[in-house]
């Protein structure tokens, strides 16, 4: 076993649903692991993955050269899993991501991780994959054998994903908007793995652009209807027409969530692979379907408890 004790990983934003995944793969891996984020006491709930001294923490405003090369002050690899929606995203996605690549070099960091997202792309329509896509050239031009990861929606343990709409589907109503819509959700264990490996062996990942998808293929009105199997609820489920969707859009809200225009022309282009980068299978990972974990953490919201409706047997020993 490769003794990895002397190495240092700074994961901008590894307090977040995938950082945590993320850092518990790092430090079982036997790195060391500096958690950075504007506020660190949102990661503090990671201490106990790791072993005593492994785990440290920087607060770091992205945005700022210099909070940014102290939490990179001798890092061996670097990821970054910071993202936004609204006003914030050219100062995160761009800005940002150019900060962090450029202290990465400046370092002497041997691997970068940068997380985009499926349909990042400079002719996008929303600002969100503009943004993103512009995020990428600022990072290949820094740090040019930067590993880029574009995943498509992240599902798993509290996401803001199936955990949302299994919540709004204790109405009597459960509207679904951009119905038609295709996505290839990505368990988060799968995606972390993915992460971890990259920043730990940029020979082989290092310099390429991966899009890292589920096994399936699902529109979101299908997304909605795995859920529900799951969850054992049965609401009326009304696919919304997309020129309603369009015009609550302009609101920025829906019942139970908001919802930006940016979110709208996003949710409008879909998230599934072109087809033309190596997914999850370069990584040697098998992607995990949403049924085969998702009672996990959605079984809470089946009628009596999580293990409503469950059969187990048992078997007597002497």
């Amino acid at each position: 076993m490769i003794d990895r004790s002397e190495e240092l990983v700074t994961v901008f934003g590894g307090g977040g649903f995938i950082g945590r995944y993320v850092c518990e793969l790092l430090m079982k891996s036997g790195v060391r692991v500096r958690v950075a984020q504007r506020n660190p006491k949102q990661a503090y709930a990671i201490q106990p993955l790791g072993q005593v001294g492994q785990l440290g923490f920087a607060q770091v405003n992205i945005g700022d050269e210099k909070s940014v090369r102290r939490a990179l002050h001798g890092a061996s690899a670097v990821i970054n899993l910071v993202g936004a929606f609204g006003r914030s995203m050219r100062a995160v996605h761009v800005d940002g991501a150019r900060n962090i690549a450029e202290g990465a070099g400046e370092c002497g960091a041997g691997a970068l991780v940068h997380i985009s997202a499926i349909g990042a792309s400079a002719e996008s329509e929303s600002g969100y994959g503009r943004t993103k896509a512009e995020g990428e050239e600022a990072v290949r031009k820094a740090f040019p054998n930067a590993s880029i990861l574009r995943p498509s929606l992240v599902f798993g343990p509290d996401d803001d994903l199936t955990n949302r709409f299994a919540g709004m589907a204790s109405l009597p109503v459960l509207p679904v908007i951009a119905a038609k819509s295709r996505f290839q959700p990505v368990y988060v264990r799968d995606l972390a793995k993915a992460i971890a490996m990259a920043a730990l062996d940029p020979h082989r990942f290092g310099g390429q652009t991966f899009e890292l998808a589920g096994p399936q293929v699902m529109t979101m009105l299908e997304l909605h209807q795995a859920i529900l199997a799951l969850t054992g609820q049965k609401p009326e489920v009304m696919a919304l027409p997309d020129l309603f969707g369009s015009a609550i859009s302009y609101l920025g809200w829906l019942p139970g969530a908001p919802l930006t225009r940016d979110q709208w022309m996003m949710l409008q282009r879909g998230s599934v692979p072109t087809g033309d980068r190596p997914g999850l299978e370069a990584f040697e990972i098998k992607p995990t379907p949403l049924g085969a974990v998702g009672y996990e953490w959605l079984g809470r919201f089946h009628k009596g408890g999580k293990f409503a409706g469950r059969k187990f047997h048992l078997t007597a020993t002497d």
